[in-house]
């Protein structure tokens, strides 16, 4: 296939070699490089050699977001969902942003570790010290070196949308050898933009549209690029980047958008032009468990089938177009409260369980009243949904559910990162942000909703109309891809969102058998954010007690 992966190696036969050689290359390259070991291989030993070289690189792209085994991930910290049970961190200090730099840890997986990130940059810092001194032809320099600058931008990226402004560091620091010049003071949020999308364009121009299996391209730079460009409110630079992509790349020459929405995320769709940068699993070996982790409760014969980590809001929901293409609160629309998922679009039914449709063996029920095991959990008393909705999107129901998924990883469907459908988002919001909503901004929109058997957007809105349009289309468009607290982030409008409580869907039967839907407070519903402080996270104190150059955010 034409599109580019991110695989947990680039050669599967070489996969055990790559967990040997990841650790022996941390331990002896993450140490002081005076010393000389001899109970694994050295530096000098790693780069002598384009394949240890490789193995060395790979390690780093195995850094990058690993989606399918997170069983509370980042949609959790947004409006979008709830997880199911209420030890994880979103519920603990995400919920009431309640984290200092004592308590932030991100250890459940979530790419936005101030101290990982940084781990990662010293590791692309040495891969591309190493190799410039190294005697590998200049083909292979330029080549690694592009997609290990990529690399770097990107755990810069994670740095930079998290924390503000980074310390920006491009060599391999050694404290035996560099003293106090190892600690660097932060630059600023402007800074850091810059240089991550200089490093992009560099790297853009190095990478080729097609490349190795497992290695990024040409379209992945300049896709983060447009992303961060966009980020920063820079929306003529990332309208422009984002178009390079669609006429240069897009519109079926390498990317295109996959006919099947629901099938993009399962294994059936893993060969498809849509993904840009996507992370590649092997079942069983680097599977995936989110099937287990994130899906429905429980299943026939009430056995527990997952962990039910992530439960839809109803505000999510309510975002949910009808079927004729209209909002739900368009009176034109047909909607109706009380029979609410009649006609609704097609990405409704293949992103949410909702009462009375069908998961992998049963019908589940979520309704109050009928001894379901899958009743609403409004007093957060088991691991049954909190908000009347499951998780459906990027889960298969074909694998054995349970334990065999949870502690198997036995999952194999991709994770994507990014995907021509947000470059396609992500150009429309830029242009209409730039210079309002001309014909270009509606027809990269109206191409993603018509791949959902959606009508175009309606003609002549204005440019504030365009905006919240596009707003709600990219929320259904990309939920449950970890991308909604960013753009609450960026939007400036967490503050807003993120101090509402988030409901759930009550459903019980009425006098006369007719089922009466209500909208209800749920556990883990009631968020808090702080616009004084909490736009930002908070440097973890080990850093700065570590590092006296590094200033604290503010209001931390």
């Amino acid at each position: 296939m034409k599109n580019i992966n991110i695989k947990n190696c680039s050669s599967y036969v070489l996969l055990t070699l790559l967990t040997i050689m990841s650790y022996s290359c941390n331990k002896s390259l993450d140490e002081t490089l005076d010393v000389t070991p001899h109970d694994r291989l050295t530096d000098n030993a790693v780069f002598s050699d384009a394949n240890t070289a490789d193995l060395f690189l790979n390690d780093i792209y195995g850094q990058l977001p690993d989606g399918n085994n997170m069983y509370d991930p980042f949609d959790n910290w947004s409006d979008n969902s709830i997880c199911g049970f209420s030890w994880p961190l979103s519920r603990t200090i995400g919920q009431q942003a309640n984290y200092t730099p004592s308590t932030l840890a991100f250890w459940t997986g979530l790419p936005y570790d101030w101290s990982q990130n940084y781990i990662n940059i010293r590791k692309t810092n040495l891969f591309i010290n190493k190799i410039a001194s190294s005697g590998f032809t200049d083909d292979y320099k330029k080549k690694r070196t592009a997609e290990a600058k990529f690399l770097r931008a990107f755990f810069y990226h994670q740095v930079w949308m998290a924390y503000g402004g980074a310390a920006i560091i491009t060599k391999p620091d050694n404290l035996a050898k560099g003293g106090d010049s190892i600690f660097h003071s932060r630059s600023s949020s402007d800074e850091t933009v810059k240089f991550i999308t200089d490093e992009l364009s560099a790297a853009s121009a190095d990478l080729p549209e097609v490349n190795e299996p497992g290695r990024v391209t040409k379209g992945a730079a300049l896709t983060l690029k447009g992303w961060c460009e966009l980020f920063a409110h820079k929306f003529a630079e990332s309208a422009a980047t984002n178009k390079q992509i669609i006429e240069q790349l897009g519109n079926g020459n390498v990317y295109d958008l996959y006919p099947n929405y629901q099938v993009l995320f399962l294994n059936e769709g893993n060969s498809n032009k849509e993904g840009i940068l996507y992370r590649q699993y092997i079942p069983r070996v680097k599977g995936g468990s989110i099937e287990g982790v994130t899906g429905p409760t429980f299943t026939k014969g009430g056995v527990e089938t997952s962990w039910g980590g992530v439960n839809p809001t109803q505000n999510l929901v309510d975002d949910y177009d009808m079927d004729n293409g209209l909002p739900i609160t368009d009176p034109a629309s047909g909607y109706n409260p009380q029979q609410p998922y009649t006609h609704r679009e097609k990405r409704f039914y293949q992103s949410i369980v909702y009462d009375g449709s069908y998961w992998y063996n049963d019908t589940i029920y979520t309704r109050q009243g009928i001894g379901s095991p899958n009743e609403i959990d409004l007093s957060d008393h088991n691991d049954a949904g909190q908000t009347g909705y499951y998780l459906r999107k990027r889960l298969s129901d074909k694998i054995t559910l349970g334990a065999d998924n949870w502690d198997g990883h036995s999952s194999g469907q991709n994770y994507y990162i990014f995907r021509y459908a947000e470059v396609l988002l992500n150009y429309a919001e830029a242009q209409n942000e730039a210079v309002g909503p001309d014909p270009t901004v509606y027809d990269a929109v109206n191409k993603v909703r018509a791949r959902s058997e959606l009508i175009g957007l309606p003609a002549g809105l204005s440019q504030d109309q365009m905006r919240q349009a596009i707003r709600r289309e990219r929320r259904v468009e990309l939920a449950f891809e970890d991308k909604r607290y960013w753009d609450l982030i960026r939007w400036h409008i967490a503050h807003i969102n993120l101090n509402k409580q988030l409901y759930g869907i009550s459903i019980k039967a009425g006098s006369n058998g007719s089922l009466i839907y209500t909208p209800v407070t749920v556990p883990g519903g009631d968020r808090k954010f702080n616009a004084a402080s909490n736009y930002l996270f908070p440097i973890p104190q080990i850093a700065i007690d570590q590092n006296k150059e590094l200033l604290q955010n503010p209001g931390y």
